[in-house]
C-alpha cells in the first residue's frame, strides 16, 4: 500500500483547494483578457467545476461532474496566450499561498497536460 501523500493532500486538501480556486477565479474575473470568456457563466459554477477538476487532477478523491473540457471550451477562441494567462494566475495564487516551487511545478504540469483540450477548438473571442 502506498502511503505517500498525494499532491492534493500536500497542498492541504479540500479547504486549501477551495481557497486556491476561489482566489484564482477572483483574479481571472478582474483580468481584462480572460474575464470576457466567462461573461455568460456563473463564477460559482466555474469554481465548483474547477475545484472538482483540480481535486482529481491532484490525486484527491471525488467526481468531476462537468462536461468534457474539449466540449466546454469548444468555439471559445481560446489561444495559447489565454491559456498561459490562466496558468500565470494559477502560479501567482499558488505562490501567494506559500506553495513550494516543486509543488507549484507539479500543479502547473498537471494543468498543462490539458492545454490541447482547452485550446483545441477555434472560433469565439479573438486574441
Amino acid at each position: 500500500m502506498n502511503t505517500t501523500p498525494t499532491l492534493y493532500d500536500r497542498l492541504g486538501g479540500k479547504d486549501a483547494i477551495g481557497a486556491l480556486v476561489y482566489e484564482l477565479y477572483d483574479r481571472i474575473g478582474r483580468d481584462e483578457e480572460l474575464a470576457p470568456f466567462f461573461s455568460n457563466t456563473s463564477f460559482d459554477h466555474l469554481r465548483t467545476m474547477q475545484r472538482e477538476f483540480l481535486t482529481l487532477a491532484l490525486g484527491g478523491e471525488g467526481e468531476y461532474t462537468g462536461r468534457p473540457l474539449s466540449h466546454v471550451h469548444h468555439g471559445m477562441g481560446i489561444k495559447p496566450h489565454h491559456f498561459q494567462l490562466f496558468v500565470d494566475h494559477l502560479g501567482a495564487v499558488l505562490k501567494d499561498h506559500d506553495i513550494t516551487e516543486t509543488e507549484m511545478t507539479e500543479v502547473i504540469d498537471r494543468v498543462n497536460i490539458l492545454a490541447d483540450e482547452i485550446i483545441g477548438a477555434g472560433g469565439g473571442l479573438d486574441g
